[in-house]
């Protein structure tokens, strides 16, 4: 009898079982000064790829906010999709900004605008080879828009993977299970889409691996993984003077934590 049998029937039967589950809620939205854009390709990337910005709202009490780029290539889904965001994002206590007309997705002049208006300390969006065509052209709608802003414009720019793994992630954020699953029950709130595929309850999953991944891609080749159950891998640079400034001197792991994200991230 194989010892790992019941092991891989657990985890069969728990997610089978999580597909009856719903979620309902919402969580006051955090003001503060220290803003943070998520830059998003669909309505979901956002809570994806949300562990460290629900870390930053959580530990470091900045605002999140999320500028959806567009609500899907599926005009008749566009409305619901909008529906879906709004309440995931009341789930996790982040803001929307709204700007849309009639759904259409941003351009860089938007982008450049929405840059000016919040003077963000930290952005997220996909990294250039993110796979899906429209991850790929949003990061490149941002990089166009930051190369548009002023020279005295600086951030923290936070690349995010999801559907193409990056080769050089420097960044391995740890989730504990009450963070990670806050992310799966805001996910199920894009209700039309988890129908046609669970993907909600294959994101621990997911995180798992991305602790195998990071062990060495962040933390160097034949380093032993860190004592995590969920990550997320992000690459982290700054934006200063117009051009992609260096952050990190070698990949970072942060476990959780106040203190962790204070190595690298600093708020008012």
């Amino acid at each position: 009898m194989n010892p790992y049998l019941k092991f891989v029937e657990d985890i069969e039967a728990g997610v089978n079982a999580a597909k009856g589950l719903s979620v309902s809620g919402c969580t006051p939205c955090v003001a503060s000064t220290s803003k943070v854009l998520l830059f998003m390709p669909h309505p979901d990337d956002e809570c994806i790829v949300g562990l460290l910005p629900l870390r930053l709202m959580r530990e470091a009490g900045m605002q999140i906010i999320n500028v959806p780029v567009t609500f899907g290539s599926n005009p008749e889904r566009q409305a619901g999709r909008a529906v879906e965001l709004a309440d995931a994002c009341a789930y996790l206590g982040w803001t929307i900004h709204q700007e849309h007309e009639d759904y259409q997705a941003l351009g860089c002049e938007d982008v450049v605008s929405i840059l000016k208006h919040y003077k963000p300390e930290v952005i997220f969006f996909p990294h250039a080879k993110d796979w899906n065509s429209r991850h790929i052209s949003t990061h490149h709608l941002v990089v166009d828009a930051l190369k548009q802003m002023e020279p005295d414009f600086s951030c923290t720019v936070v690349e995010t993977e999801f559907w193409g793994a990056m080769d050089d992630p420097n960044l391995m954020v740890e989730g504990d299970a009450k963070t990670v699953a806050d992310l799966v029950g805001a996910i199920s709130l894009h209700v039309e889409e988890v129908s046609r595929n669970p993907y909600h309850l294959l994101l621990p999953a997911w995180m798992q691996d991305n602790v195998r991944r990071g062990g060495e891609l962040v933390g160097g080749q034949g380093q032993a993984a860190p004592d995590f159950s969920f990550a997320t891998l992000y690459r982290l640079r700054k934006w200063e003077e117009g051009a992609w400034q260096k952050v990190l001197d070698q990949g970072c792991t942060l476990q959780a934590g106040k203190e962790q994200l204070a190595r690298i991230f600093s708020w008012k």
